[in-house]
């Protein structure tokens, strides 16, 4: 069984609309969760190592005044649009659309104010929490009234995650979690000793600015062939990556499939990844730089966690041969994904 309790986390400040912010906590036998109402934010998620030990395995803050602040979207569902959005420009049924630009030319996870800092209404289940909203028309420049649903529900050592929503006009939609992960414990120095594997034959090459080129490269003989597990510090090295931010594209299905497994062999904490997703945008922290302060008072350098954020591709509303991003009146869209946790 999994308990699942609410309390009050904290309270918005009047100049974003004040409102109170509650923490939801899933706690099963091997997992316990906190998600809270501001962005559908994990804010904790505490997992066993081999010897049993309890350890918070998410980076993020220990108080609200974090999450309200500036930082690189911990923990939370990113939205309307996950990803980047090239010069934040699109066109749908003839008219175009021009969104803030706040990832240098293009638009990144949503806009100025996207789904990870505002707040959504929640509703508590026997094993978990769903929490709702209505993004209105014209939202960050999106078109259509969009409601949306995501559903945190806590079985054993799995977190599953349901993304719903409809709209009342065509919309591009790309809904994904954005959880920074560190199996050793969040605020470890690193993650150079995981083990990360990817099931994708084929990943999506980037411009300087991190949009997709376009082209679909097979990942044999690359550096972005992860489809055996790699240690990812002598990984980087081999093939002096600086780290990765990349889309890796997975098999098309509407069915539960493997996308990723990350393992850390000194505590061996272990996850998986499934999805329904088409993509994973694999994210090794490169931006972090040991300026923000997060639980516990510990820094985050770079490389001190891994994102891998099931997704559409990005900038697929611009790339007619990638997979639809677009959502029309009287479809739903609904994605899971699940986080399986073991030794």
């Amino acid at each position: 069984m999994t308990e699942v309790r609410r309390e009050i986390f904290g309270q918005m400040p009047q100049e974003e609309g004040g409102g109170v912010v509650e923490k939801f906590v899933l706690k099963s036998d091997a997992v316990k969760v906190e998600i809270l109402s501001l962005g559908c934010i994990i804010a904790a998620l505490e997992t066993k190592d081999r010897d049993g030990k309890f350890s918070d395995v998410v980076l993020g803050f220990d108080t609200l005044e974090g999450y309200t602040r500036k930082h690189p979207f911990f923990g939370a569902v990113v939205g309307r649009v996950a990803n980047r959005i090239a010069k934040g420009r699109f066109t749908v049924e003839g008219k175009e659309y021009q969104l803030f630009l706040n990832n240098g030319p293009n638009s990144l996870h949503g806009g100025a104010r996207g789904f990870d800092k505002v707040l959504w209404s929640p509703q508590v289940l026997p094993n978990g929490v769903c929490f709702f909203r209505l993004s209105p028309d014209g939202e960050e420049s999106y078109p259509g009234d969009l409601k949306v649903w995501v559903t945190y529900m806590l079985s054993g050592g799995e977190l599953a995650i349901n993304y719903r929503a409809q709209t009342s006009k065509t919309t591009p939609i790309n809904l994904t979690n954005h959880a920074y992960f560190n199996l050793s414990g969040q605020g470890s120095r690193d993650i150079y000793d995981h083990e990360i594997s990817i099931e994708a034959d084929s990943y999506l090459p980037v411009d300087d600015t991190k949009i997709p080129t376009g082209e679909v490269a097979a990942v044999q003989g690359t550096g972005f062939d992860l489809r055996q597990p790699v240690e990812l510090g002598k990984h980087l090295q081999r093939f002096r990556l600086d780290g990765f931010d990349h889309n890796f594209c997975l098999q098309p299905t509407q069915a539960r499939r493997l996308a990723a497994r990350a393992r850390h062999p000194p505590t061996g904490r272990a996850m998986e990844v499934y999805t329904t997703q088409p993509g994973i945008q694999f994210y090794t922290g490169n931006n972090l730089d040991g300026s923000l302060k997060g639980k516990g008072a510990v820094v985050y350098p770079k490389h001190s966690a891994f994102c891998l954020e099931t997704q559409n591709w990005p900038d697929a509303v611009n790339k007619p041969h990638f997979p639809s991003a677009l959502l029309r009146p009287g479809e739903e869209y609904n994605h899971n994904t699940w986080l399986l946790f073991n030794t």
